[in-house]
């Protein structure tokens, strides 16, 4: 049985940006996903696009990632105008060292976190409570997120 009942449900996170192509890339890393292939009988999604009516200049407008083991929830990433402005009111936690313990936990932890500086987030810190110890950073465009 699925949430309320319904067969199928799946979830789908939307995240608003100004690059939708750069974001798809960045999270791809953040969470080992891929982007999205088109759809069945299209070379591209530009080739898809252009089968709906979808002027050229808008075809970077959107961009998406998925799981390729097909259990995570996809990922839509819209470009809009206005730029970020305020802290995020929820968050992504990605738990990389899930299973680890320690210091090994830790080293697996701090490595994800250096890659996903290279390849455009910035570490904003450390952080520990008395039950667990996380890294905080944001992507490319500011949005924070925790690195477990």
């Amino acid at each position: 049985m699925t949430a309320g009942g319904r067969h199928g449900l799946r979830v789908q996170i939307s995240i608003d940006c100004a690059d939708p192509s750069a974001m798809a890339a960045f999270w791809n890393t953040a969470l080992g996903y891929v982007g999205q292939p088109p759809p069945e009988g299209f070379a591209s999604w530009a080739d898809f696009a252009d089968s709906v009516g979808m002027p050229a200049e808008r075809h970077g407008d959107i961009d998406s990632s998925v799981d390729p083991a097909g259990v995570g929830p996809r990922l839509l990433f819209n470009r809009v105008p206005e730029g970020k402005v305020a802290k995020n009111r929820w968050h992504l936690d990605v738990n990389v060292g899930a299973g680890l313990r320690g210091g090994e936990r830790q080293a697996v932890v701090r490595e994800h976190a250096a890659r996903l500086v290279a390849a455009g987030g910035t570490l904003v810190g450390e952080r520990q409570d008395e039950f667990s110890w996380w890294i905080v950073l944001t992507d490319i465009e500011g949005n924070e997120f925790c690195l477990q």
